[in-house]
């Protein structure tokens, strides 16, 4: 379900991407304004990344095979650092025409009308933005997540551009048009290198929040009846999976069927609470505990 929910809104982000893109050079062709020019330059950016994100889903959902025996999951990644390096091309194409424009600066055309179209196309990308952001968190998709950032970066560009205009157009200073569409180039900067940071540290196996790590901490120690000790836990994100890796020491009386057994519960028990989550548990004899033996319940080293 989650999955054709991701693909399926990664499609429609094409589609709109186009709608907006179209609503903005209509904007700056019936005003001549260089700040909506700037904004419309970005919205070509978000229909090449809108693909890219699609691309990326569509590969990350492939099950595993042969060549990538642990999934395709990375592929979310690779996507949004492109999306990331697009927005900063972007700025530059922008900040490129402000120095041309703030040379000549030219009267506005139909300011008002140009400024109505230009609304609607941001109403419309911060609906579909805070869509995008909150089923991307909630499915743990990187590439789904990052187009919505895009996008809401787009949305504060038109904000800032349509603010910027009235206020142009109310005091007849003309040479806020090139000044507002250099800031909106220096904030898209800004955003460009948080979307390629965060997408560079899950390339880098990146491990799960404090929060998350201490959750699994718990989940484990809940259901580790039976073990003596847990230590070395590591974990590591890919797009959606969540990796987790341990060691848990048994009595080295045991047998291979009971401590079997406590790995099924813990690994069930992880499961049901994490989406996606794949588990590695090594089982060591009570000789490798790194805590004294007898130590109540079951404790971390």
């Amino acid at each position: 379900m989650a999955k054709q929910r991701i693909r399926r809104l990664a499609a429609w982000s094409i589609v709109i991407a186009f709608g907006v893109m179209g609503l903005k050079f209509v904007a700056w062709w019936m005003t001549g304004s260089v700040a909506l020019y700037s904004d419309a330059l970005e919205s070509i950016v978000n229909v090449i990344a809108a693909t890219a994100a699609l691309w990326a889903i569509s590969v990350s959902h492939k099950p595993a095979d042969q060549d990538h025996q642990y999934g395709h999951h990375k592929a979310e990644y690779f996507s949004a650092v492109l999306e990331g390096v697009l927005i900063v091309v972007a700025a530059l194409l922008i900040i490129a025409e402000v120095w041309r424009s703030w040379q000549a600066p030219a009267i506005l055309d139909q300011p008002w009308q140009g400024l109505a179209v230009n609304g609607l196309a941001a109403a419309i990308n911060c609906f579909w933005a805070l869509l995008l952001i909150r089923i991307g968190r909630k499915d743990k998709s990187p590439a789904l997540e990052a187009d919505g950032h895009h996008i809401m970066t787009d949305v504060v560009t038109s904000v800032g551009v349509i603010v910027g205009l009235v206020a142009a157009v109310l005091t007849g200073w003309q040479f806020l048009d090139p000044l507002l569409a250099f800031i909106v180039a220096i904030n898209i900067l800004w955003q460009g290198s948080k979307v390629i940071t965060s997408s560079l540290g899950g390339l880098m196996d990146q491990a799960v929040s404090v929060e998350e790590h201490m959750q699994i901490r718990d989940i484990i120690s809940a259901n580790s009846r039976g073990a003596l000790e847990v230590h070395d836990l590591k974990t590591r994100i890919a797009g959606r999976a969540t990796f987790i890796e341990f060691h848990m020491v048994v009595d080295e009386s045991m047998t291979v069927g009971e401590s079997h057994a406590i790995c099924d519960r813990i690994e069930e028990a992880l499961e049901q609470e994490i989406p996606s989550v794949r588990v590695v548990i090594h089982v060591e004899p009570d000789g490798e505990a790194k805590l004294p033996l007898g130590t109540p319940a079951v404790p971390f080293a």
